[in-house]
């Protein structure tokens, strides 16, 4: 009898918790790493479209994802000045397929994703990777806790920040496509009444939106701003984080005074860049790279949990399929190169839409959206959908 592959994924995220569950159905041994002490909630509000549907449903939680659709109604832009610009459903400003795609709290996807291979997988909380060596006939790990173990294989879920990618290929410099937007997230009473729905104010270069997912008394709120170089100073300094936002929004109109405010005090402050992962490749020796590890797309596609979701399922159908690891790597990538670079390719237009950084782009862009009310444009999702799935083979 053929022993059990044991696999260790870096990241108990969406990526590293749809891997887990795919493998454990492909008769993997499965071990979960995560810094974090327990499941992440919360986050922002995030899509899953197109191919990351069929995903969901071959993994029987569609249903319930539905349940926990947001479903948001309206998204109301606005000037300078905080008056209205246009009013539009949604799925007229970001392509979706009303019915079809599904908008949930990034925290009830993890939580159902976790539910699903909590009983299956071990995972290790609390603890990380610190160095591997795969010199040998498989990946022998030291995690920060001192404990030390030897896997088949190891794979980096663990964000676009990943550590497992530095360890294996270098630093994220290297492989980072800075797009020139810096945003600020986090939550804030919903003192205004709003509810799903959606209202972005615009200025040339800078952009804040407060975005009510229910009816609840909280709502996210966003701030974001061009900026021609990466503040990379400020990555790991939320007090700096903090004065580079309230510096920009400086003056700003609307009720962006009183979000700089409240993004003072908040304690779920999430600051970052804007950007993408390109690498050559995914994968070295015995260990490979899933998700935004290997792909970020950034937000500005709205592909990013679409992307994770499929990759999950890319590469542990490759590794069902294939006993030998590099045979299935080179598989995987093969399978899904071209879908990746199609939803990176989004970008192009995604941030120059929302978030113009000139006064003429700006007004292009509202000229936009104002015809977009009297003669809403069909749905186009070639990226979204490219991607044919391949079937699994029944469960062992």
């Amino acid at each position: 009898m053929t022993p059990k592959r044991n696999v260790l994924i870096s990241g108990a995220g969406i990526s590293g918790s749809a891997l887990a569950y795919w493998l454990h159905r492909s008769g993997f041994t499965v071990t979960v790493v995560e810094k974090a002490g327990a499941p992440r909630d919360g986050g922002y509000p995030i899509d899953i479209r197109g191919t990351a549907t069929e995903v969901v449903r071959r993994m029987g939680i569609l249903l319930q994802l539905r349940d926990v659709h947001i479903d948001s109604r309206r998204c109301t832009f606005l000037d300078a000045h905080g008056s209205e610009v246009a009013s539009l459903h949604p799925s007229a400003v970001v392509g979706s397929v009303e019915g079809q795609d599904l908008e949930v709290r990034r925290g009830d996807l993890a939580a159902l994703l976790h539910a699903l291979v909590r009983d299956d997988a071990e995972f290790l909380f609390g603890d990380s990777i610190h160095t591997f060596d795969q010199s040998g006939q498989g990946v022998d790990v030291t995690f920060h806790s001192g404990r030390q173990r030897r896997y088949d294989l190891v794979v980096g879920a663990d964000g676009m920040h990943s550590p497992t990618r530095e360890l294996l290929f270098g630093p994220e410099k290297e492989f980072h496509r800075y797009l020139g937007y810096c945003f600020a997230l986090f939550t804030m009473p919903n003192t205004f009444g709003l509810s799903r729905e959606l209202m972005l104010w615009n200025s040339p270069g800078r952009a804040a939106a407060l975005y009510a997912v229910g009816k609840n008394d909280e709502l996210h709120a966003f701030l974001t701003f061009h900026r021609p170089e990466p503040p990379f100073g400020a990555l790991r300094n939320p007090g700096a984080q903090r004065d580079l936002v309230a510096q920009i929004f400086a003056g700003a109109g609307w009720e962006v005074p009183g979000m700089v405010d409240a993004m003072r005090d908040a304690d779920d402050l999430f600051f970052d860049m804007a950007g993408q992962i390109r690498m050559p490749r995914w994968s070295s020796g015995r260990v490979v790279l899933v998700g935004d590890a290997a792909y970020a797309p950034s937000f500005l596609t709205g592909q990013g949990s679409s992307l994770a979701l499929v990759g999950a399922y890319m590469l542990a159908h490759a590794l069902a399929a294939h006993r030998d690891h590099a045979v299935a790597f080179a598989a995987h990538e093969r399978a899904l190169r071209a879908f990746v670079a199609m939803n990176q390719a989004l970008v192009d237009n995604g941030g120059a839409t929302l978030f113009p950084t000139t006064a003429r782009a700006l007004e292009q862009r509202n000229t936009m959206l104002r015809d977009l009310v009297t003669m809403p444009s069909a749905p186009t999702r070639p990226a979204h959908s490219a991607l044919k799935l391949p079937e699994f083979a029944p469960m062992p």
